[in-house]
């Protein structure tokens, strides 16, 4: 396996650094699906609009070669001649470059997406020192690999090109008996079906270099497991930071809560463990509802602030760990509680109602 620093590159790469890569323009790409499209999509373009092209080369080359023994050459035939000669190569030679370069474009795009970077524009004044570009040219391992890829897929086009030809050799051995224009159709079907045969090998060798560079792609995006543990501590941030920052949460929302507990109507108790506050307003309540609940220092300071604020404090072991386990902040209590705490509540407002009588006589 591949090695960084020492350490063996054995997990796959993040999404993340693919993207980085991508950015920098690391993509697996096969130089040979380009050279694939480009090579059929201007043989098949060639092949389609033959008439055409056919029909403008002769015009031109009759009007080329048509008057040149009465020819009186001066610079204004020569300007007509270069006029004509780019006339030429614009309409007939101009939409081949088109359609090729377009193909290109198209078959880049196919494998990698359109991703437009600036990164990968930028220039890299490393690359500019000849040495080091000597040394990647002759003395790497990418060299030697595209030097023997490169000699592999000519041995065997080569081969392929020879059997085809031998073929068409020992045909061509009849057209002594053809026409001129029996002879010029073989030709021209001759070299078509050598062309679209040598293509159909071009794309078996594309597809298996494809696959190649895929693999190898992959292979050298690989990450250690330190590069792991460094992408995930800086995307999810340090863990000693988060954790500063859930205790300042955490510390934020108590008091909050411990805020809320002067509007309780009622403090349930257990009585040292746990305290839970309870508010509850008949008209506007469909339930009574948690407004704050602590355990230990958390339960001690409730009910401290509790007796602070005349709030009614009442000792229910059962109840009192009921409500804390099965309720959040904010929540209502479960149906299963309602009965034992509509009787704590309603004896809070029989005491309140009495006292309330007794400080208007």
């Amino acid at each position: 396996m591949a090695e960084s620093d020492g350490q063996e590159k054995s997990e796959q790469p993040s999404d993340k650094k693919l993207n980085e890569g991508r950015e920098k323009g690391q993509v697996a790409k096969s130089i040979e699906i380009n050279s694939l499209a480009v090579f059929t999509s201007g043989l098949f373009f060639i092949y389609f609009s033959k008439n055409v092209l056919g029909n403008k080369l002769a015009d031109f080359t009759i009007k080329t070669f048509s008057n040149l023994d009465k020819l009186d050459i001066n610079q204004q035939i020569f300007t007509n001649f270069l006029k004509d000669t780019a006339i030429f190569f614009f309409s007939a030679i101009a939409p081949i470059i088109l359609v090729i370069m377009a193909v290109g474009l198209m078959s880049n795009i196919a494998q990698v997406g359109f991703k437009f970077s600036m990164k990968a524009l930028s220039p890299k004044f490393t690359k500019m020192n000849p040495l080091s570009n000597i040394k990647k040219i002759f003395f790497s391992s990418r060299s030697l690999v595209e030097l023997l890829k490169s000699l592999v897929k000519l041995i065997i086009i080569g081969f392929f090109c020879y059997s085809v030809v031998l073929d068409f050799s020992l045909s061509a051995t009849r057209l002594i008996d053809f026409s001129i224009s029996e002879i010029l159709t073989f030709m021209v079907e001759t070299a078509f079906t050598l062309i679209w045969k040598i293509a159909l090998v071009f794309a078996i060798i594309a597809a298996v270099d494809f696959m190649f560079q895929k693999f190898k792609f992959m292979k050298d995006m690989k990450m250690t497991k330190q590069e792991v543990k460094e992408e995930t501590k800086s995307s999810e941030g340090d863990p000693l930071i988060k954790s500063r920052i859930r205790k300042i949460q955490y510390q934020m929302a108590r008091r909050r809560m411990i805020s809320e507990v002067p509007k309780a109507d009622v403090v349930i108790t257990n009585p040292t463990h746990f305290a839970v506050a309870l508010k509850y307003d008949m008209n506007n309540d469909p339930a009574p509802k948690v407004i704050a609940k602590g355990m230990d220092e958390v339960a001690f300071r409730i009910k401290e602030i509790a007796i602070k604020h005349n709030i009614p404090v009442h000792e229910d072991k059962i109840l009192a760990r009921a409500l804390y386990k099965l309720c959040d902040v904010g929540d209502r209590i479960p149906q299963d509680l309602f009965k034992a705490v509509a009787k704590i509540l309603a004896y809070i407002y029989k005491i309140k109602t009495q006292k309330k009588k007794k400080q208007i006589v």
